[in-house]
């Protein structure tokens, strides 16, 4: 279970938007020598914010502005050490599924999680660099805790893991000599390892290491889906981001060491994987070999892997992110359409609608290739949702730079956008440039791209109106004990009458009646039989209940 603690404060950001008629001169307000972020407004309207805008409150693979909490209860079948953990986590799914390890690691140890900071022998933060503020929120909640270290020494151990321990590693036990273990999210399965070590004084694990295969068994957030990492790092050189001083090098796993964690999670009643990778359809690029049929393409590439796992017994679902446009084929497109088990639900970045700003940024495509790239996705399948992400206020964007984003938001029908404005970060080339966009314009075309944003998803929702549709139920409402909740193939939330323990981890037909921006609400038609999934019959059901043709394949 995760609590978003940061919800409701990104929501009053995002609704507090100013009039639509309010445009800001960059001449009026840009001033090269002042980086100021008092007034910036970093939110990602794809998550909690603009989700509570719409009356809903959406999971996401985004910890929210607060980050979130790790909150379960002890293991089954473990002896226990007297001692508890607490896991704040900041960030991305990467970030998520390393706090999974984490807490595997700790409870195979002894250790128990609590909620509560206070009460923890072991306090971590596994930190997010991407953005200013989250880096902020760290620090800010260090200091609580130092001062509770300093009254009470030796009775707590404070771990900061993550990106942030990545990008300061020693310069933050200085800052912070409370803090025992620094360590970069390539030691996620090394956790105890450091601790121990921690007796002996502080550690810094912030090297550069090869990944050894996991043989730490993460402790799952969700009892019905999981994550699983298939490449780690990232070879890019965006301008903007701060991911490759601080995950470093791609490194693939090797595609039979996936199977076997699939095949494990299928055998463990798990339905659902979502496979990771800061650029997943880069996988494969540094392992050995060439393909056998003189393509020129290498051994494994991530439709190879895909193909590899889509069989893993006990998985009905398959998922995957994050792609990148450079690297996205027609090939995967066309096995995504082919494999019954694949969603049809893709997340591209996209980050801007403007070819100089793009190449300024360095991805490597333009916006024509972009939407080519979803136009070959709607060829294959035609009600496929795309989700994307988006940054404004990039140094030296023009007003009409800008226009071109939203014209973009609103050409390609986004089922889902996660937007930020512009965070200068340190070690990457935008930072150190003399034409920052002042804050309270990227603040003004966050907030319209925001409205656009959610123009857009109410729109593009409305197709899903009276059809019946498969849904894996992935629980009770936490808000209404009367209702059960899942997750339809295009990753949008379904709420409907239910009783959603007893339903847990099972395909059902739902009915759709309403349909808001990003999650729907229906009645349940049909409980399908166990395994359907894994054998395409939900779509199936889908077209026969809805009347509608099948996607093309």
């Amino acid at each position: 279970m995760r609590m978003d603690l940061g919800a409701r404060q990104a929501r009053s950001m995002t609704a507090g938007v100013g009039p639509s008629s309010l445009r800001l001169s960059q001449r009026q307000l840009t001033n090269k020598h002042t980086r100021s972020n008092r007034l910036q407004v970093i939110c990602h309207a794809s998550n909690a914010a603009v989700a509570e805008l719409d009356g809903e409150e959406v999971a996401s693979g985004f910890c929210g502005m607060e980050g979130s909490v790790l909150v379960r209860p002890a293991p089954v079948n473990i002896s226990t050490n007297g001692k508890k953990f607490h896991i704040h986590t900041f960030g991305c799914q990467m970030n998520a599924a390393d706090s999974e390890r984490m807490a595997g690691a700790l409870e195979t140890a002894g250790y128990v999680c609590t909620e509560d900071p206070g009460s923890a022998d072991v306090l971590i933060y596994n930190t997010c660099s991407i953005r200013e503020k989250a880096e902020n929120k760290v620090y800010s909640a260090l200091g609580k805790q130092a001062k509770r270290k300093r009254s009470n020494v030796g009775e707590v151990k404070i771990v900061v893991a993550g990106c942030v321990a990545q990008q300061e590693g020693e310069a933050m036990l200085r800052r912070v000599p409370e803090v025992d273990v620094v360590m970069g999210p390539q030691f996620a399965n090394q956790i105890t390892n450091l601790l121990d070590r921690a007796e002996e004084g502080q550690v810094c694990a912030t090297e550069h290491i090869q990944i050894a295969e996991d043989i730490a068994v993460p402790r799952r957030e969700s009892e019905v889906t999981a994550w699983v990492n298939v490449i780690y790092g990232c070879n890019e050189k965006c301008t903007y981001c701060v991911v490759p001083f601080t995950r470093g090098a791609e490194q693939s796993r090797r595609a039979e060491d996936i199977l076997r964690e699939m095949k494990a999670l299928g055998e463990a009643g798990y339905k659902e994987v979502t496979l990771l990778g800061q650029n997943i359809d880069a996988y494969g690029r540094d392992l050995p070999g060439m393909a056998e049929d003189a393509s020129g393409r290498r051994a494994w590439t991530f439709t190879d892997l895909l193909r590899h796992v889509h069989d893993a017994p006990g998985i009905e679902r398959i998922r995957f992110a994050t792609s990148h446009p450079r690297y996205f084929t027609d090939r995967l497109v066309r096995a995504c359409a082919e494999l019954p088990r694949l969603c049809e639900f893709f997340h591209i970045p996209f980050q801007s609608g403007d070819n100089d700003i793009l190449r300024e940024m360095k991805r490597g495509y333009t916006h024509e290739r972009y939407r080519s790239i979803i136009d070959n996705i709607r060829r294959y399948m035609p009600d496929a949702s795309i989700s994307g992400d988006a940054i404004v206020g990039f140094p030296g964007e023009t007003e009409e730079q800008y226009l071109r984003t939203e014209a973009l938001v609103r050409e390609v029908g986004f089922d889902r956008v996660n937007t930020a404005a512009y965070s200068p970060r340190p070690n990457t080339p935008a930072a150190e440039w003399d034409n920052q966009v002042a804050d309270l314009i990227k603040q003004d075309r966050l907030n319209r791209l925001n409205r656009v944003v959610m123009e857009v998803a109410t729109e593009r929702a409305q197709r899903f109106q009276d059809r019946t549709l498969e849904v894996l139920v992935e629980g009770q409402n936490p808000k209404d004990p009367k209702q059960a909740y899942g997750r339809i193939r295009h990753n949008k939330l379904v709420y409907f009458n239910a009783d959603g323990v007893a339903l847990r981890g099972r395909l059902v037909m739902v009915r759709i009646d309403k349909c808001n921006a990003y999650s729907l609400f229906g009645s349940m038609e049909e409980v399908l039989p166990v395994g359907a999934g894994a054998e395409g019959l939900g779509r199936r059901r889908e077209v026969e209940m809805s009347g509608r043709q099948p996607a093309l394949v």
